[in-house]
């Protein structure tokens, strides 16, 4: 079990440090043995300084400096890697005060992938991708939304998952996984108003809470209530039915007998 921490202000400070399982890394490979990966690096090293290079899996790996990304991306374009399939950030706050950020790039040609990789320093901006790779419009768009890293130039950096008037970025270690204060109450302050609070009562974040005598959700298969009535007493159930009479010839019939309701989360 987790040590508790005092999760106050959770987004103005980083307190994210333990993890029940460390995945251990991929044996990294010398491109010694991989001719053509070692050519294209020999490319790209013309145009760019390269940290580090590795062959991971059968992908080539590139590290190189934040402020030459679009360099970088431009170099291995005009090599074959003309297809931008993912690109996102991994949070490092805590350990090293900034995000990894890569880009997976493929070559339909040469049926190559290469991954390139950079160290972002917290509060450092990186140019945009966008007009290299059209991909990249919406993945540096939700990049921003959700770990708050500023693109240069994008031509429309702006929220993409989350509302505009959000506060933080939820794929933060950072971030509460079950949100802060304004994240319980924002449907309920923008649809009624913060009048209405006590009314309403806050947002429920937990998709596995089970209670048998809530009547005033939907997951409540078999007893059909009226809205909010009190079946806290004797409950009355309704019988529940999967299927028409007589079903369908080709599907089991599923019957109440052979059925099991949870009662509470594993």
């Amino acid at each position: 079990m987790r040590q508790y921490k005092p999760q106050a202000n959770a987004q103005k400070k980083v307190y994210y440090s333990d993890r029940f399982y460390e995945k251990p890394s991929l044996p990294k490979e010398s491109l010694e043995a991989f001719p053509e990966f070692a050519k294209e690096l020999e490319l790209l090293s013309q145009e760019v300084k390269v940290l580090e290079s590795y062959v991971e899996r059968g992908d080539w790996v590139a590290y190189v400096e934040p402020k030459e990304n679009k360099k970088a991306l431009a170099a291995l374009k005009r090599m074959g890697y003309e297809i931008l399939s993912e690109m996102s950030a991994i949070d490092y706050l805590e350990t090293r005060h900034g995000f990894e950020v890569f880009y997976q790039l493929l070559s339909m040609e040469k049926h190559h992938r290469m991954r390139l990789k950079l160290f972002l320093p917290e509060g450092m901006e990186l140019e945009s991708a966008n007009d290299l790779f059209r991909s990249a419009d919406w993945s540096e768009r939700e990049m921003y939304d959700m770990f708050g890293i500023r693109l240069l130039h994008h031509p429309y950096l702006k929220r993409i998952l989350m509302p505009d008037d959000w506060s933080g970025y939820p794929l933060r270690k950072s971030y509460p996984l079950h949100g802060d204060e304004a994240a319980q109450w924002y449907e309920v302050d923008k649809i009624f108003g913060k009048e209405y609070r006590e009314v309403v009562g806050p947002e429920n974040r937990d998709a596995a809470r089970i209670d048998r005598y809530d009547t005033t959700r939907f997951a409540r298969m078999g007893h059909e209530v009226p809205y909010g009535e009190d079946i806290s007493l004797g409950e009355k159930e309704t019988p529940i039915r999967y299927q028409e009479e007589g079903g369908v010839v080709i599907v089991e019939k599923l019957t109440p007998e052979n059925s099991k309701q949870l009662q509470e989360r594993k």
